[in-house]
């Protein structure tokens, strides 16, 4: 991973874009390398280049930006969304959310919630503007909890060491079992929990009370 995250702007509005462009400037730990005003134009740009993350509006003409953001996650469900947008009620967060979304804010919100929630969704963690997560989490039809629960000893340290962000690799070094062995597990792990790729599960482990030290 860079040092540098590189961005793709997505809002129909150029002023909107023009005041990205601007504020993120100055900073050194971020590069503008594409803007987009639809849906359909963002999916390409992102297909083409070599963006880290996409800040998207979620109201655009065309497709919209939550059915780009589906399509995007369907070609490459590692890819980062921030969620920019005129809406804070919940229904919108929490379709974001389950959309694949990994950081939601409003345009109303001080701009250098910008960069904190560029900085925290780099680091593997989703970010909600502050009260906007009253009761949007995301939904999938099951009780994480309950799940998790009937985790094999196993499988629940696989989910735990893949929540920290551990790759199969480091985790088959340190529980001392076959790469192979490691893959299966977490195989298992994410099918169980119904997700695709390890920021959801790091994500569950958040809503489901957080991580255990160690």
């Amino acid at each position: 991973m860079s040092l540098k995250t590189k961005i793709i702007l997505v809002d129909d509005h150029a002023l909107v874009r023009a005041g990205f462009r601007l504020f993120l400037a100055g900073n050194p730990a971020v590069e503008i390398i594409g803007e987009a005003e639809r849906g359909e134009q963002a999916i390409q740009l992102f297909l083409e280049g070599q963006a880290d993350m996409l800040i998207m509006d979620i109201s655009m003409p065309g497709i919209g930006g939550l059915e780009a953001m589906r399509r995007i996650l369907h070609h490459d469900p590692q890819a980062l969304v921030l969620v920019y947008s005129v809406h804070h009620e919940q229904v919108y967060v929490q379709r974001a959310l389950d959309a694949g979304a990994k950081g939601y804010i409003t345009k109303t919100s001080a701009p250098e919630l910008l960069l904190e929630a560029i900085q925290t969704i780099r680091r593997g963690q989703v970010y909600v503007e502050k009260g906007l997560l009253k009761h949007a989490q995301p939904t999938s039809g099951l009780h994480y909890q309950s799940v998790i629960g009937e985790f094999s000893p196993r499988e629940f340290d696989v989910f735990i060491q893949l929540a920290r962000g551990k790759s199969v690799v480091n985790i088959a070094e340190h529980m001392h079992l076959s790469y192979k062995t490691v893959a299966n597990y977490a195989t298992q792990v994410r099918k169980k929990l119904h997700v695709e790729n390890d920021i959801e599960l790091m994500r569950i482990a958040e809503h489901t009370g957080g991580l255990p030290h160690g």
